[in-house]
């Protein structure tokens, strides 16, 4: 707005002095009017003073104002050729003044020659001439014309004044209600901003309120959830072991009770003990469906000592897990490749027998806990030399970088790959995917993202089947323990 009032304000301006400026034209072309009829009177009244007197001053003033007509004529046309009205006056009066110049020069000339009856009845009849007549003519025309566009412009301009003096007018009015409602808004904005930052201020408040009593609730459930993990694992063990050891006194009297039975065979058949059967010790000869309860009941104890095996390497795994969720964490300085280094050692034997190669490119120094990146590092290395392709020499490649204050480590492997659908799948825990004949419980990827985010980092995986897996580990760079460590 202000731009368009200055705009037009200027526009205005400009217009005004334009329309002064032909005002002052239209002045200019009467005086020049004037001046030329005036050197036309003089030249007049100088020829008819010559024509009484001959006295020779009169003779010069003649020439001196003839010789002024055509100059001042010429500037006449210059300052009018833009109105082709005047134009036409002026061709009409520059022929009328180059008729009265020519009858000043002959009456001048008959005075010269002492033809002084002639240059009486000259004088006589010079003011009823025709070339008078049309210059007298002509202008008044030409007077009247710039009379008209004199008053045109002059209304002009005073109209274009007065619109730019209520522009200016306006625009300084509208400059000030700007101006006024510019400080409103801005004290406006100022309050409610002033308000929002109070508001803001008290949800901040009620927000760490708020945090801190959802954090508290979590760790307190957080806590009671380690510790239900805990009894509840403590107490499986006492009736597994209860199990295990019932399970051993059945193992040791399978032989008396198949013993039995095949005594208690021989009888209904009336066949007397073989040699073989004569010791307490020795197995029986079974026959029949005997033999196949005996075989029956030895795969039956083989599934619940198994199952019992299990059992028990879930139980120390929660135990451990409870165990590890307790531990607080001690961030220190660490020579990442170093540790990688020493983990590739641990498991040497697994390398030579896997004809496996494990490359560990440059790695980035970090703060963190180093039992936590042992246990995460050892697990990804252990499972990328376990599900290598059989028959395939394996490729193990622990490469880092580090990126916004993280660093990021790449665990890439060409073993069996892991399906698409399956990738959220192993993190959770006791579950596996793909086939499974290797030893595990299913715990340690779940074990692993757990001790990632409580380090501060984030923990995926790209993995095609057949075509290798690649786990990266993101991680601050300096972690300091804060309340990542409170176990929340």
């Amino acid at each position: 707005m202000l731009v368009a009032i200055s705009v037009t304000s200027v526009l205005l301006v400009n217009k005004a002095r334009d329309d002064s400026s032909l005002v002052v034209h239209t002045v200019e072309v009467e005086n020049q009017l004037a001046s030329l009829l005036l050197e036309i009177r003089r030249a007049e009244s100088a020829t008819r003073a010559y024509l009484l007197t001959s006295a020779p001053h009169f003779l010069a003033e003649y020439q001196t104002a003839s010789a002024n007509i055509l100059p001042a004529a010429d500037q006449l046309a210059r300052i009018t050729n833009d109105n082709p009205v005047q134009v036409e006056n002026y061709t009409r009066l520059r022929k009328a003044i180059e008729q009265r110049l020519s009858e000043f020069a002959r009456g001048i000339d008959r005075i010269k020659n002492n033809d002084v009856a002639a240059s009486v009845t000259v004088l006589r009849n010079g003011t009823a001439t025709e070339a008078v007549q049309i210059i007298a003519e002509t202008a008044r025309n030409m007077r009247a014309e710039e009379d008209r566009l004199f008053a045109m412009r002059t209304a002009n301009a005073d109209r274009t004044q007065v619109l730019a003096s209520s522009v200016t007018i306006a625009g300084s009015a509208l400059v000030i209600a700007l101006a006024g409602l510019s400080i409103f808004l801005v004290r406006r904005s100022s309050r409610a901003r002033d308000e929002a930052e109070e508001n803001l201020r008290d949800s901040n408040l009620n927000l760490e309120t708020t945090v801190d009593e959802r954090t508290a609730d979590l760790r307190e459930a957080n806590d009671e959830i380690q510790r239900f993990a805990y009894i509840v694992s403590h107490d499986l063990r006492s009736p597994l072991v209860n199990i295990m050891g019932f399970t051993s006194e059945l193992e040791e009297l399978r032989s008396d009770i198949f013993r039995r039975i095949a005594a208690l065979a021989r009888i209904q058949s009336a066949v007397p003990p073989s040699a073989e059967n004569a010791t307490d010790t020795a197995e029986p000869e079974l026959v029949g469906p005997d033999k196949q309860l005996s075989e029956d009941f030895t795969e039956a104890l083989s599934f619940i000592k198994s199952s019992i095996a299990k059992m028990d390497r879930l139980i120390s795994a929660i135990l451990n897990l409870t165990r590890e969720g307790r531990r607080e964490f001690e961030p220190v300085r660490i020579d990442t490749k170093e540790l990688i280094e020493s983990i590739v050692t641990t498991v040497a034997h697994q390398v030579l027998e896997a004809q496996a190669k494990v490359q560990i490119d440059a790695l980035p120094n970090i703060v963190s806990d180093r039992l936590a990146l042992e246990q995460i590092f050892s697990n990804l290395i252990d499972n990328a030399l376990k599900y290598l392709k059989t028959g395939v020499p394996g490729e193990i490649t622990v490469r880092g970088r580090t990126k916004l204050g993280f660093a990021i480590f790449e665990i890439a492997d060409n073993g069996r790959g892991i399906d698409p659908k399956d990738h959220q799948r192993i993190f959770d825990l006791f579950r596996r995917a793909g086939t499974q004949d290797r030893p595990g419980q299913g715990i340690g990827l779940a074990h692993v993202r757990a001790l990632v985010r409580r380090l501060g980092g984030t923990m995926s995986v790209a993995s095609e089947l057949h075509q290798g897996s690649t786990f990266t580990i993101t991680l601050p760079i300096n972690w300091p323990a804060g309340n990542r460590n409170t176990r929340t």
